[in-house]
């Protein structure tokens, strides 16, 4: 059956849909929509790395993604503005690690296929990879559900219940850079953030709890993923850029439901849309 490479894309696809969703309505609840980009262009110098060392291009990205989280999360208390900070270091780690991909010698990479992802290259081992970093971040956010929420919502309420926001900080980031590293074979670098980003933003319009949104996001995401990948197949076009623009479109379309609701509702209940 994984002899087909389509069959191994459209799992391939589903696994980072599965990853990324949930993981993506934190991003969105606590507006760190940057932070998913900034980590995921610290994976090119990751990548960089791995090729100069003989590693696997897996744990490269994933070491140096947690790097990034841990260094961003450690040095945004001590002065710098977050905004600042992010778009430091992202810049430097992505101009470092293309720096250091120039400097290999005898190697041949696809930088493209690092950049905007190469989802029909997938291998047995690289959905053994896929799979297994969604299974570690859906058991995070499944053991830490609770925590994380109440961190998010309310930082007071979740000192209260004894409940330490920084450690809750810590999981939501070790959660992002595992996405990073499964998902950078599948859109690449410069599209991951979109994949976190707007499944869980199509799926805000139309949820009335956490947990529906977190649900929905995961449907919205899958369905990009494998209409993404046929449209890509129909049409002969790159297929991490095609998934996004079918996640784009959900995102546009379920915004259209949003504003046709609040027309159709009395001003009383506009204002809890």
């Amino acid at each position: 059956m994984l002899d087909d490479f389509m069959v191994r894309a459209t799992l391939a696809g589903l696994g980072v849909a599965i990853a990324a969703a949930p993981l993506g309505c934190f991003v969105v609840w606590r507006r760190m929509a940057y932070f998913g980009d900034a980590t995921a262009h610290a994976a090119v110098l990751g990548v960089a790395l791995s090729l100069a060392l003989s590693t696997p291009i897996f744990g490269g990205v994933l070491v140096v993604a947690l790097i990034m989280a841990l260094l961003v999360s450690f040095l945004s208390d001590r002065g710098y503005a977050m905004d600042t900070l992010l778009g430091v270091m992202a810049h430097s780690a992505l101009a470092f690690g293309l720096v250091a991909v120039s400097f290999l010698q005898g190697i041949r990479i696809d930088l493209m296929a690092y950049l905007f992802g190469d989802i029909l290259a997938v291998g047995p081992e690289d959905l053994a990879v896929i799979w297994g970093g969604a299974a570690l971040v859906i058991f995070l956010l499944v053991i830490r559900w609770s925590a994380l929420l109440t961190t998010t919502l309310n930082p007071d309420m979740a000192y209260a219940s004894n409940l330490s926001p920084k450690r809750e900080q810590l999981i939501l980031t070790l959660s992002l850079a595992i996405v990073v590293a499964v998902a950078i074979k599948v859109v690449g670098v410069l599209l991951i953030a979109s994949m976190l980003l707007l499944p869980a933003a199509s799926a805000r319009p139309l949820s009335r709890t956490p947990e529906s949104m977190a649900l929905l996001a995961v449907v919205f995401g899958c369905v990009a993923s494998v209409s993404g990948l046929r449209a890509s197949y129909a049409m002969d076009t790159p297929t991490g850029p095609t998934i996004v623009c079918v996640a784009a479109l959900l995102f546009a379309a379920t915004g259209c439901i949003r504003l046709c609701l609040r027309h159709c509702r009395s001003p009383g209940q506009r204002r809890n849309l």
